[in-house]
């Protein structure tokens, strides 16, 4: 159909979606390369965050740790430079698994050899899990270290008050995040629909002017046929039926340009009941082709308000531009409106 790419459309609205992502992908790279270091250091008994004389097993996990984060930090990287790809959700699902089974392996070997108390750390892949799966991720992350700790030999009632501890950071993050992607899903929803409101027209869906300019300053230096229509009969049509019935054709008419038009064409509404063309690398064998399907496919009987059905023609002007021409949009609608008009007068005098 004869309209806008819905890919380019999207990419461009969609913005604040992928400066979100990139940034939740630069802090996770931040602080997970942070926390690969301590763990290493951790491990190996050097700056005195962990215990002097580390054993085999405290040592052996930190390294898979680090190895772990490691990996994560690719993933994180390749989010950081593609936040749109399809891969995206699928690598930040393991992203979270992967630091999910990092902290849990670290908090069951420290706690088993060493006096330390380390699973509060446990709710690090909770809060990691909400920012980037709201509610529903950071209940999963619950669930899991929650399994884990009462797998360890925690003493006294600390498994349970870790569990406890948890779901709140589960509930408290998961409930802020979930909000905070409603508010940005909105928030798109009400930008598309303005961007869409402020570049196309209102009864017929078309673009308006100022997008066909848009799609005409981006064939700049290429050929470019342009084709200006306007609606015989419309008139009568509105003095008979009323202003409703007319908007109810324009509508149709509007549908029918958009399904006879080629890949890469583009129809529009200037107002009224005059519509614009633009055919990209066009030339007058193409424009002349297109004008005949146009008029195969507006002549047909329209079913109005009522359920009365009337037929409507079109006159046709063309004006074209050979590349590197600098004529604007408005040159040529201006060349294809006096040609147009020249078919009117025509037909008028037949």
């Amino acid at each position: 159909m004869g309209t806008e790419t819905v890919q380019h459309r999207a990419a461009a609205l969609d913005d604040t979606l992928l400066t979100r992502r990139r940034m939740v992908e630069m802090a996770a790279l931040l602080s997970r390369s942070i926390g690969l270091v301590t763990t290493l250091l951790y491990g190996f008994g050097i700056g005195g965050i962990g215990p002097a004389d580390p054993v085999p097993a405290l040592t052996g996990v930190s390294l898979l740790g680090a190895l772990l984060m490691a990996v994560s930090c690719v993933f994180s990287l390749r989010g950081v430079r593609a936040p749109g790809s399809r891969w995206y959700t699928c690598l930040s699902v393991l992203q979270v698994a992967l630091d999910t089974v990092t902290v849990i392996a670290f908090v069951a070997v420290t706690q088993a050899h060493t006096t330390q108390t380390t699973w509060p750390v446990l709710g690090l892949p909770i809060a990691i899990a909400a920012i980037r799966h709201q509610l529903a991720g950071a209940l999963a992350a619950w669930v899991v270290t929650s399994v884990a700790l009462l797998s360890m030999p925690l003493p006294g009632g600390e498994g349970l008050g870790g569990i406890c501890l948890n779901i709140m950071i589960a509930l408290i993050t998961g409930a802020q995040s979930s909000a905070f992607q409603r508010q940005l899903t909105t928030l798109q929803q009400v930008r598309r629909e303005l961007q869409h409101q402020a570049s196309h027209d209102s009864l017929t869906g078309l673009p308006n002017r100022a997008q066909l300019a848009v799609r005409a300053e981006r064939c700049d230096g290429r050929p470019l046929a342009v084709l200006l229509l306007d609606l015989n009969g419309f008139k009568q049509v509105n003095d008979t039926y009323g202003h409703a019935a007319g908007d109810v054709l324009l509508h149709e008419v509007g549908q029918r340009l958009g399904a006879v038009l080629h890949d890469g064409d583009l129809a529009g509404r200037l107002g009224g009941d005059e519509f614009v063309v633009l055919l990209p690398e066009g030339d007058a064998a193409s424009a002349r082709l297109t004008g005949e399907r146009i008029r195969a496919a507006i002549s047909q009987p329209i079913t109005i308000s009522g359920g009365a059905a009337v037929t409507v023609g079109v006159s046709i002007g063309a004006a074209f531009r050979p590349a590197g021409s600098t004529a604007d949009l408005d040159a040529l609608t201006a060349e294809a409106d006096a040609a147009m008009y020249r078919e009117k007068h025509a037909r008028r005098a037949a």
